[in-house]
């Protein structure tokens, strides 16, 4: 059976780096990177001065506001150690990271709940994001809003993609998100070409797992580190 081709479907920037250790784990694999999403910072609706913190489940977020001038002194809560990076590298001195309690916005949520920081807090996210974190903080007692600071509008697939899936040779698709599995499922027309998805969280496969029957693994922890150990390991399956 030929080699297994990648095919990344992430925003480009996220999609350039996560091929990048890819590369690194799996020198022989093709990668063919179709964004099926750009990040688009927008104005935010609401005010983020007068905030007593700040809450962040992507590292896009941070870079949508980076430039806003009077929030760097506030303390700042980050999903995971990736975001809380990008958090400190765009100036926020007072970074805690989820990274421990799962890296995930459920851990994320149990760390914040533990804590209990007074509020308001602003949830700086995307147009699209699943979990409703900042009503669940407010129903328990933390304040806070959702603010949207930037935009995902959605993209079809490229020429490289379609005949990738046109074709017969295998393809690992890693899923990052349950929005990317929906995306691809509404761009992927025609089908062919076996596929191998990875999913980042059970949320991913499950919209997977309610379209297609394909044999489908979920990483072990919901960190870019996780998926490429898996895709190695479906790699290694799927040529012996």
């Amino acid at each position: 059976m030929p080699d297994p081709a990648v095919l990344l479907i992430r925003p480009k920037a996220q999609a350039e780096r996560f091929a990048a250790r890819i590369g690194r784990a799996l020198p022989q694999a093709r990668i063919v990177i179709s964004p099926l999403m750009e990040i688009r910072p927008v104005m935010p609706d609401t005010p983020l001065r007068g905030a007593a913190g700040l809450v962040f489940t992507s590292e896009n977020a941070v870079a949508a506001v980076e430039g806003h001038d009077g929030l760097h002194d506030l303390p700042v809560w980050c999903v995971g150690e990736r975001t809380a990076a990008a958090a400190r590298r765009a100036g926020f001195v007072r970074v805690a990271s989820a990274a421990s309690d799962g890296g995930d916005a459920e851990g994320l949520l149990r760390m914040l709940l533990r804590q209990r920081p007074a509020g308001p807090l602003l949830h700086l996210r995307g147009t699209h994001a699943a979990g409703d974190l900042a009503r669940r903080l407010t129903d328990a007692g933390v304040p806070c809003l959702p603010v949207v600071v930037y935009d995902q509008p959605s993209r079809p697939l490229n020429r490289a993609a379609l005949g990738l899936l046109a074709g017969a040779d295998p393809v690992l698709l890693p899923l990052f998100s349950p929005r990317s599995a929906r995306l691809f499922l509404d761009a992927a027309a025609s089908i062919d070409a076996p596929l191998h998805p990875v999913a980042i969280s059970p949320a991913a496969a499950a919209v997977w797992r309610a379209a297609r029957a394909d044999p489908l693994c979920i990483a072990a922890r919901p960190d870019a580190e996780a998926m490429v150990e898996s895709l190695v390991a479906a790699w290694h399956r799927i040529v012996a």
